[in-house]
Protein backbone atom coordinates (compact mmCIF):
# COMPACT_ATOMS: atom_id res chain seq x y z
CA UNK A 1 0.00 0.00 0.00
CA UNK A 2 0.91 3.75 -1.00
CA UNK A 3 1.41 5.46 2.30
CA UNK A 4 3.04 8.90 0.32
CA UNK A 5 1.42 11.14 -2.37
CA UNK A 6 1.17 10.48 -5.60
CA UNK A 7 3.41 11.61 -8.72
CA UNK A 8 0.34 13.85 -9.60
CA UNK A 9 0.82 15.06 -6.06
CA UNK A 10 4.13 15.56 -5.65
CA UNK A 11 3.59 17.21 -9.41
CA UNK A 12 0.57 19.71 -7.81
CA UNK A 13 3.22 20.63 -4.64
CA UNK A 14 6.26 21.55 -6.64
CA UNK A 15 4.30 23.64 -9.35
CA UNK A 16 2.53 25.55 -6.82
CA UNK A 17 5.93 26.44 -4.63
CA UNK A 18 7.84 27.24 -7.79
CA UNK A 19 5.02 29.46 -8.68
CA UNK A 20 5.27 30.96 -5.27
CA UNK A 21 8.50 31.34 -5.31
CA UNK A 22 8.95 33.22 -8.78
CA UNK A 23 5.68 35.45 -7.82
CA UNK A 24 5.18 35.70 -4.60
CA UNK A 25 8.38 35.96 -2.59
CA UNK A 26 8.54 37.43 0.90
CA UNK A 27 9.39 40.67 -0.83
CA UNK A 28 6.00 40.83 -2.70
CA UNK A 29 4.19 39.64 0.08
CA UNK A 30 5.31 42.67 2.40
CA UNK A 31 4.21 44.81 -0.26
CA UNK A 32 0.86 43.04 -0.01
CA UNK A 33 0.20 43.30 3.13
CA UNK A 34 1.30 47.02 3.65
CA UNK A 35 -0.48 47.69 1.13
CA UNK A 36 -3.84 47.25 3.25
CA UNK A 37 -5.47 44.89 0.78
CA UNK A 38 -4.53 41.25 2.10
CA UNK A 39 -4.95 39.32 -1.59
CA UNK A 40 -2.24 39.63 -4.65
CA UNK A 41 -4.90 39.62 -7.61
CA UNK A 42 -2.56 39.01 -10.33
CA UNK A 43 -1.29 36.00 -8.19
CA UNK A 44 -4.56 34.74 -7.47
CA UNK A 45 -5.59 34.80 -11.18
CA UNK A 46 -2.54 33.21 -12.64
CA UNK A 47 -3.21 30.20 -10.29
CA UNK A 48 -6.79 30.22 -11.52
CA UNK A 49 -5.38 29.56 -14.65
CA UNK A 50 -3.34 26.73 -13.36
CA UNK A 51 -6.32 25.22 -11.71
CA UNK A 52 -5.88 26.05 -8.31
CA UNK A 53 -8.81 28.01 -7.64
CA UNK A 54 -10.97 25.39 -9.22
CA UNK A 55 -9.17 22.43 -7.40
CA UNK A 56 -11.96 21.53 -6.07
CA UNK A 57 -14.98 22.65 -8.52
CA UNK A 58 -16.06 19.73 -10.38
CA UNK A 59 -15.01 18.93 -14.17
CA UNK A 60 -18.81 20.05 -15.70
CA UNK A 61 -18.00 23.20 -14.07
CA UNK A 62 -14.88 23.97 -15.26
CA UNK A 63 -12.87 23.35 -12.40
CA UNK A 64 -9.97 20.09 -11.72
CA UNK A 65 -12.21 17.96 -9.99
CA UNK A 66 -9.61 16.83 -7.61
CA UNK A 67 -9.99 15.23 -3.97
CA UNK A 68 -9.43 17.08 -0.64
CA UNK A 69 -5.87 15.49 -0.53
CA UNK A 70 -4.89 17.44 -3.18
CA UNK A 71 -6.68 20.80 -1.73
CA UNK A 72 -4.34 20.07 1.58
CA UNK A 73 -1.45 19.70 -0.83
CA UNK A 74 -1.48 23.33 -2.20
CA UNK A 75 -2.82 24.37 0.78
CA UNK A 76 0.47 23.49 2.56
CA UNK A 77 2.48 24.90 -0.49
CA UNK A 78 0.42 27.89 0.47
CA UNK A 79 0.82 28.37 3.93
CA UNK A 80 4.85 27.35 3.15
CA UNK A 81 4.83 30.61 1.15
CA UNK A 82 2.88 32.70 3.57
CA UNK A 83 0.62 33.53 0.11
CA UNK A 84 -1.72 36.14 0.67
CA UNK A 85 -4.91 34.51 -1.26
CA UNK A 86 -8.25 33.70 -0.77
CA UNK A 87 -8.05 29.13 -0.73
CA UNK A 88 -9.80 28.39 2.25
CA UNK A 89 -12.74 30.39 2.47
CA UNK A 90 -13.45 30.74 -1.28
CA UNK A 91 -11.55 27.77 -3.14
CA UNK A 92 -12.76 26.07 -0.42
CA UNK A 93 -15.46 26.70 2.01
CA UNK A 94 -17.49 28.50 -0.34
CA UNK A 95 -16.62 26.09 -3.39
CA UNK A 96 -17.78 22.77 -0.84
CA UNK A 97 -21.26 24.39 0.12
CA UNK A 98 -22.09 25.39 -3.40
CA UNK A 99 -21.21 21.90 -4.68
CA UNK A 100 -22.77 20.07 -2.29
CA UNK A 101 -25.63 22.26 -0.40
CA UNK A 102 -26.04 24.41 -3.01
CA UNK A 103 -28.79 24.08 -6.24
CA UNK A 104 -28.31 23.76 -9.90
CA UNK A 105 -28.97 27.70 -10.42
CA UNK A 106 -26.15 28.74 -7.87
CA UNK A 107 -23.93 26.37 -8.96
CA UNK A 108 -24.57 27.08 -13.17
CA UNK A 109 -24.02 31.06 -11.97
CA UNK A 110 -20.90 30.84 -9.72
CA UNK A 111 -18.89 28.14 -9.28
CA UNK A 112 -17.73 28.69 -13.01
CA UNK A 113 -16.74 32.02 -11.83
CA UNK A 114 -14.86 30.39 -8.38
CA UNK A 115 -13.14 28.19 -10.91
CA UNK A 116 -11.66 30.94 -13.81
CA UNK A 117 -10.33 33.32 -10.66
CA UNK A 118 -13.08 35.79 -11.61
CA UNK A 119 -15.06 35.51 -8.14
CA UNK A 120 -14.59 35.36 -4.53
CA UNK A 121 -16.60 34.46 -1.63
CA UNK A 122 -16.22 34.67 2.06
CA UNK A 123 -17.85 32.63 4.12
CA UNK A 124 -19.51 33.18 8.20
CA UNK A 125 -19.15 30.39 10.24
CA UNK A 126 -17.47 31.23 13.23
CA UNK A 127 -20.62 31.63 15.38
CA UNK A 128 -22.35 28.67 14.02
CA UNK A 129 -18.51 27.05 15.09
CA UNK A 130 -18.09 28.86 18.43
CA UNK A 131 -21.91 28.05 19.37
CA UNK A 132 -21.62 31.97 20.75
CA UNK A 133 -24.62 33.37 22.62
CA UNK A 134 -23.89 37.01 22.78
CA UNK A 135 -23.01 37.61 18.92
CA UNK A 136 -24.67 35.81 15.73
CA UNK A 137 -26.73 36.13 13.00
CA UNK A 138 -30.62 35.20 13.40
CA UNK A 139 -33.40 35.35 10.96
CA UNK A 140 -36.66 36.19 11.26
CA UNK A 141 -39.64 37.35 8.86
CA UNK A 142 -37.43 40.02 7.83
CA UNK A 143 -34.05 38.61 7.00
CA UNK A 144 -31.11 38.10 8.56
CA UNK A 145 -29.94 40.19 11.23
CA UNK A 146 -27.03 40.08 13.53
CA UNK A 147 -23.23 40.46 13.27
CA UNK A 148 -20.77 37.66 11.66
CA UNK A 149 -17.13 37.89 12.81
CA UNK A 150 -14.03 36.42 11.21
CA UNK A 151 -15.63 35.94 7.80
CA UNK A 152 -13.27 34.06 5.79
CA UNK A 153 -11.95 35.62 2.81
CA UNK A 154 -14.51 38.16 2.96
CA UNK A 155 -11.86 41.33 1.96
CA UNK A 156 -14.03 42.02 -1.65
CA UNK A 157 -15.54 39.15 -1.50
CA UNK A 158 -18.03 39.05 -4.40
CA UNK A 159 -20.99 37.17 -2.14
CA UNK A 160 -20.96 35.20 1.36
CA UNK A 161 -22.01 32.37 2.87
CA UNK A 162 -23.48 32.89 6.18
CA UNK A 163 -24.12 29.39 8.65
CA UNK A 164 -27.01 29.77 11.24
CA UNK A 165 -27.44 26.31 12.78
CA UNK A 166 -28.47 24.51 10.25
CA UNK A 167 -29.32 26.42 7.74
CA UNK A 168 -27.36 27.94 5.07
CA UNK A 169 -27.50 31.14 3.47
CA UNK A 170 -26.60 32.96 0.22
CA UNK A 171 -25.97 36.83 0.18
CA UNK A 172 -24.75 38.59 -2.43
CA UNK A 173 -22.56 41.74 -1.79
CA UNK A 174 -24.05 44.99 -2.19
CA UNK A 175 -27.19 43.35 -0.45
CA UNK A 176 -29.24 45.88 0.87
CA UNK A 177 -28.70 46.01 4.77
CA UNK A 178 -25.39 44.63 4.23
CA UNK A 179 -22.37 45.56 5.81
CA UNK A 180 -19.13 45.08 5.75
CA UNK A 181 -15.87 45.73 7.51
CA UNK A 182 -11.99 45.19 7.55
CA UNK A 183 -11.48 42.67 11.17
CA UNK A 184 -7.95 42.90 11.47
CA UNK A 185 -6.17 40.18 13.27
CA UNK A 186 -2.44 39.72 14.10
CA UNK A 187 -2.32 37.50 10.59
CA UNK A 188 -1.52 40.31 8.03
CA UNK A 189 -1.67 37.84 5.03
CA UNK A 190 -5.29 36.93 5.44
CA UNK A 191 -7.55 39.70 5.88
CA UNK A 192 -10.72 38.57 7.75
CA UNK A 193 -14.19 40.84 7.63
CA UNK A 194 -17.13 41.34 10.14
CA UNK A 195 -20.53 42.07 8.77
CA UNK A 196 -23.21 43.34 9.74
CA UNK A 197 -26.84 42.36 8.94
CA UNK A 198 -30.00 44.15 9.24
CA UNK A 199 -32.98 42.76 7.54
CA UNK A 200 -30.72 40.98 4.53
CA UNK A 201 -33.03 39.15 2.96
CA UNK A 202 -30.58 36.47 0.98
CA UNK A 203 -30.28 35.33 -2.18
CA UNK A 204 -30.87 31.87 -1.58
CA UNK A 205 -31.50 30.06 1.60
CA UNK A 206 -30.53 26.33 2.26
CA UNK A 207 -32.64 24.62 5.62
CA UNK A 208 -32.30 21.35 7.17
CA UNK A 209 -28.68 20.91 5.57
CA UNK A 210 -26.54 20.88 9.08
CA UNK A 211 -24.69 17.37 8.39
CA UNK A 212 -23.77 18.67 4.94
CA UNK A 213 -22.53 22.23 6.88
CA UNK A 214 -20.89 20.34 9.65
CA UNK A 215 -18.58 17.81 6.49
CA UNK A 216 -17.63 20.99 4.62
CA UNK A 217 -16.36 22.77 8.06
CA UNK A 218 -14.44 19.36 8.58
CA UNK A 219 -12.34 19.74 5.01
CA UNK A 220 -12.02 23.45 6.62
CA UNK A 221 -10.22 22.42 9.51
CA UNK A 222 -8.25 19.88 7.34
CA UNK A 223 -6.82 22.22 5.01
CA UNK A 224 -6.17 24.87 7.96
CA UNK A 225 -4.17 22.30 9.79
CA UNK A 226 -2.38 21.43 6.31
CA UNK A 227 -1.70 25.43 5.99
CA UNK A 228 0.12 25.12 9.30
CA UNK A 229 2.04 22.06 8.47
CA UNK A 230 2.97 24.46 5.81
CA UNK A 231 3.99 27.31 7.94
CA UNK A 232 5.83 25.07 10.38
CA UNK A 233 8.02 23.47 7.58
CA UNK A 234 9.15 27.34 6.43
CA UNK A 235 9.68 28.05 10.36
CA UNK A 236 11.96 24.98 10.39
CA UNK A 237 13.70 26.14 7.16
CA UNK A 238 14.36 29.46 8.41
CA UNK A 239 15.90 28.34 11.90
CA UNK A 240 18.22 26.29 10.08
CA UNK A 241 19.45 28.75 7.78
CA UNK A 242 19.66 31.86 10.62
CA UNK A 243 21.13 29.30 12.50
CA UNK A 244 23.71 28.77 10.06
CA UNK A 245 24.15 32.22 9.41
CA UNK A 246 24.29 33.79 12.92
CA UNK A 247 27.78 33.69 14.59
CA UNK A 248 29.09 34.10 18.40
CA UNK A 249 32.03 33.45 19.60
CA UNK A 250 33.52 33.31 16.92
CA UNK A 251 31.25 30.14 15.02
CA UNK A 252 28.00 29.61 14.01
CA UNK A 253 24.90 28.68 16.43
CA UNK A 254 24.32 25.83 14.76
CA UNK A 255 27.23 23.84 15.89
CA UNK A 256 26.10 24.61 18.92
CA UNK A 257 24.53 21.31 20.85
CA UNK A 258 21.24 22.98 22.42
CA UNK A 259 19.90 24.94 19.40
CA UNK A 260 20.71 21.49 17.19
CA UNK A 261 18.74 20.00 19.55
CA UNK A 262 15.84 22.68 18.74
CA UNK A 263 16.01 22.54 15.27
CA UNK A 264 15.92 18.27 15.70
CA UNK A 265 12.86 18.81 17.73
CA UNK A 266 11.06 20.42 15.23
CA UNK A 267 11.69 18.27 12.70
CA UNK A 268 10.65 15.33 15.33
CA UNK A 269 7.19 17.27 15.39
CA UNK A 270 6.88 17.95 11.83
CA UNK A 271 6.97 15.21 9.78
CA UNK A 272 4.40 12.67 11.88
CA UNK A 273 1.75 15.93 11.69
CA UNK A 274 2.56 15.54 8.33
CA UNK A 275 1.27 12.19 7.41
CA UNK A 276 -1.64 12.58 9.99
CA UNK A 277 -2.99 15.60 7.48
CA UNK A 278 -2.92 13.51 4.45
CA UNK A 279 -4.34 10.77 6.41
CA UNK A 280 -7.42 13.14 7.20
CA UNK A 281 -7.63 14.54 3.68
CA UNK A 282 -7.62 11.02 2.34
CA UNK A 283 -10.41 9.68 4.78
CA UNK A 284 -12.68 12.96 4.23
CA UNK A 285 -13.24 11.40 0.47
CA UNK A 286 -12.46 7.63 1.11
CA UNK A 287 -13.66 7.22 4.66
CA UNK A 288 -16.77 9.14 5.71
CA UNK A 289 -17.12 7.05 8.85
CA UNK A 290 -13.63 8.20 10.09
CA UNK A 291 -13.58 11.58 8.60
CA UNK A 292 -15.00 14.05 11.33
CA UNK A 293 -13.10 12.55 14.12
CA UNK A 294 -10.08 12.38 12.11
CA UNK A 295 -10.46 15.93 10.76
CA UNK A 296 -10.92 17.38 14.62
CA UNK A 297 -8.20 15.70 16.21
CA UNK A 298 -5.91 16.92 13.25
CA UNK A 299 -7.13 20.34 13.56
CA UNK A 300 -6.61 20.27 17.27
CA UNK A 301 -3.16 18.58 16.70
CA UNK A 302 -1.20 20.78 13.93
CA UNK A 303 -2.07 23.82 16.39
CA UNK A 304 -0.56 22.33 19.20
CA UNK A 305 2.23 21.46 17.26
CA UNK A 306 2.59 24.60 15.31
CA UNK A 307 2.36 26.42 18.58
CA UNK A 308 5.03 24.59 20.24
CA UNK A 309 7.23 25.12 16.39
CA UNK A 310 6.64 28.58 16.13
CA UNK A 311 8.09 29.43 19.97
CA UNK A 312 11.11 27.05 19.15
CA UNK A 313 11.96 28.67 15.79
CA UNK A 314 11.39 32.38 17.71
CA UNK A 315 13.89 31.03 20.53
CA UNK A 316 16.34 30.00 17.53
CA UNK A 317 16.02 33.39 16.29
CA UNK A 318 17.28 34.91 19.42
CA UNK A 319 13.30 36.04 20.32
CA UNK A 320 13.42 38.32 17.34
CA UNK A 321 11.53 36.07 15.55
CA UNK A 322 8.17 37.85 15.64
CA UNK A 323 9.05 41.29 15.06
CA UNK A 324 8.28 43.08 11.95
CA UNK A 325 11.83 43.05 10.97
CA UNK A 326 12.12 39.38 10.75
CA UNK A 327 10.71 37.14 8.11
CA UNK A 328 9.44 34.67 10.49
CA UNK A 329 7.19 37.03 11.90
CA UNK A 330 4.74 35.85 8.52
CA UNK A 331 4.34 32.47 9.80
CA UNK A 332 4.29 32.88 13.70
CA UNK A 333 1.48 35.25 12.98
CA UNK A 334 0.13 33.02 10.44
CA UNK A 335 -0.01 30.13 12.70
CA UNK A 336 -1.78 31.71 15.25
CA UNK A 337 -4.46 33.02 13.35
CA UNK A 338 -4.96 29.35 12.01
CA UNK A 339 -4.96 27.85 15.22
CA UNK A 340 -8.00 29.27 16.34
CA UNK A 341 -10.31 29.54 13.16
CA UNK A 342 -13.22 26.46 12.76
CA UNK A 343 -12.19 26.08 16.41
CA UNK A 344 -9.15 26.19 18.59
CA UNK A 345 -7.68 22.67 19.92
CA UNK A 346 -9.49 22.76 23.38
CA UNK A 347 -13.04 23.51 22.21
CA UNK A 348 -11.89 20.75 19.33
CA UNK A 349 -11.48 18.42 21.45
CA UNK A 350 -14.49 18.88 22.99
CA UNK A 351 -15.89 17.93 19.86
CA UNK A 352 -14.05 15.04 19.53
CA UNK A 353 -15.12 13.64 22.11
CA UNK A 354 -19.16 14.17 21.63
CA UNK A 355 -18.93 12.53 18.51
CA UNK A 356 -17.66 9.72 20.33
CA UNK A 357 -20.48 10.18 22.99
CA UNK A 358 -18.00 10.91 25.82
CA UNK A 359 -19.13 14.74 26.03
Amino acid sequence: MDFGLSEDQELLDQTVRRFLEERLPIARVREVVESGDGIDRGAWQALAELGVAGALVPETFGGAGLALLDAAVVATALGHGAAPLPFVGSAVLATLLLRDVADGELQTRWLPALAGGGARMGVAAAERVEARQDAGVVEDADGLSGTALFVLDGQGADAYWVLCGDDAHFVRAGAPGLGVKPLPTIDRTRWLVELDLRDVVPDASFRGVGAAIDRVLDAGRVVLAADILGSCDRALSLSVDYALARKQFGRPIATFQAVKHMCAEMAAAIEPARSLVWYAAHAWDALPAEAALTATLCKAHLSEVGHDVMRTATQVHGGIGFTDACDLQFWFKREGLSRQLLGGPGRLRAHAAALQGLG
